[in-house]
């Protein structure tokens, strides 16, 4: 990483506006990238009710009243500060993550959104994606929600089994979960379900069970997520009773076949969708592409015609509407190494079922293919990658072991 050191930190020089900053990035540097990738946005609301024993984002309890306007402004503040990096690029999508931004008052989405529109040039088929627990589902709220531009619904479900909700904590239970699905289809065309798999004390029939509830519903599209035990939570300091490796593989044996016979697509390691309705905007994450990230903790990846950047912002969110005040909500900010540009592509790109077109790495890194060249057959070599002149893509056993995979790229 290189770490760019503010201009107004230097000795004797005066602070910049943010379109005197972004001149340093228009610079020569060390890339050639012939164009610039495809750009979303990314929302982030810090707030939920409670906090989940599994959850390692940046979320904070709300135990008293949440300052709704005050993150409002802090939040344009933000989105104008930030525009100078941006001049002249469409937000192809939006996503507003939590935390739980279903807790947004409906009069408040409105507003934010029309910021949004004020202040940043969409594309007039912008899929734009919130958010939701099924505790905090409101039918009016939700109406309400899509008046104001969200075409797409992300439901929180984790599972439709009231022991196993409990389990991870979850503020809703399966009466709410079941609700909270037929509201979305009450209001919302698109809309996504997350489910959890491998829980404390879960069994493979109850695994299918949830599966079937889901499908039942028929949503567009499905994410189904391994519970992992992520550092700094309580599951990690109290881990629960979870099945064993092999229970695991046999659940995922599982959700592979019904997901198969129910004319799903497995597009990602956890994303499955209907024809036409893959998630754009994570999509756009998988290929490398950019995105401005604002609000609490948010990050961005903005690509320039000879470097890529990487920002976060304050994760406090008392901290970050201050920063916002003062002009700067950035807390940290560095330029990608050319040395690490291959590894941070192939992160990404190789989560991706049917892989990529080679020439999207050139494209999106600004370097040769051969850049990776020693890792790409290795890792071949293995078994674990597949690759012709038309496409590289992990093999089922790469799926498999894809942290194994994505780490042969490390050293190059």
């Amino acid at each position: 990483m290189i770490p760019i050191k503010p201009v107004a930190d230097l000795p004797g020089v005066e602070p910049r506006s943010p379109a005197t900053a972004a001149l340093q990035y228009l610079q020569p540097g060390s890339l050639n990238l012939k164009a610039l990738p495809p750009l979303s946005l990314y929302i982030h609301w810090p707030w939920c009710v409670r906090k989940c024993p599994y959850c390692d984002f940046n979320s904070h309890e709300s135990n008293g009243p949440i300052p709704e306007q005050e993150y409002l402004e802090a939040l344009r503040a933000d989105l104008e500060m930030s525009l100078p990096l941006i001049w002249g690029r469409k937000i192809q999508t939006i996503f507003i993550g939590g935390g739980t931004p279903s807790l947004m008052s409906a009069a408040a989405l409105d507003r934010l959104m029309s910021d949004v529109r004020t202040l940043l040039p969409l594309d007039l088929a912008a899929e734009i994606t919130m958010e939701a627990n099924p505790g905090t589902f409101e039918s009016e709220k939700f109406r309400a929600f899509r008046a104001s531009g969200i075409n797409r619904l992300s439901i929180g479900i984790q599972s439709f089994n009231g022991k196993h909700l409990q389990a991870l904590g979850r503020i809703h239970d399966d009466a709410e979960a079941m609700r909270a699905v037929e509201i979305a289809h009450a209001h919302f065309d698109n809309f996504n379900l997350d489910l959890m798999y491998a829980l404390p004390g879960q069994t493979l029939l109850e695994a299918r069970q949830d599966l079937d509830k889901a499908l039942s519903f028929a949503p567009p599209h499905l994410s189904l997520y391994h519970l992992t035990m992520e550092p700094n939570t309580v599951f990690a300091k109290y881990p629960p009773q979870l099945p064993s490796d092999d229970e695991s593989a046999d659940i995922q044996d599982m959700i592979f076949e019904k997901m198969a016979g129910a004319g799903y697509e497995h597009y990602e390691v956890s994303a499955y969708a209907k024809p036409g309705h893959r998630a754009r905007h994570n999509l756009n994450y998988w290929e490398f592409g950019d995105y401005l990230g604002i609000g609490a903790g948010a990050h961005s990846k903005l690509s320039f015609p000879h470097r890529v950047l990487r920002q976060a912002r304050y994760k406090q969110p008392a901290s970050f509407i201050e920063a916002a005040k003062k002009g700067n909500a950035v807390a940290e900010e560095h330029e990608i190494a050319r040395a690490d540009m291959g590894f941070e592509f192939m992160l990404n790109a190789l989560r991706l079922a049917d892989g990529f077109d080679p020439n999207l790495f050139g494209e999106r890194t600004g370097l040769s293919i051969t850049a990776i060249e020693k890792a790409l057959d290795e890792a071949e070599g293995k078994g674990l990658l597949y690759r012709d002149f038309k496409v590289i893509r992990p093999t089922a056993l790469g799926q498999r072991f894809l942290n194994d995979l994505q780490e042969m790229f490390l050293s190059e």
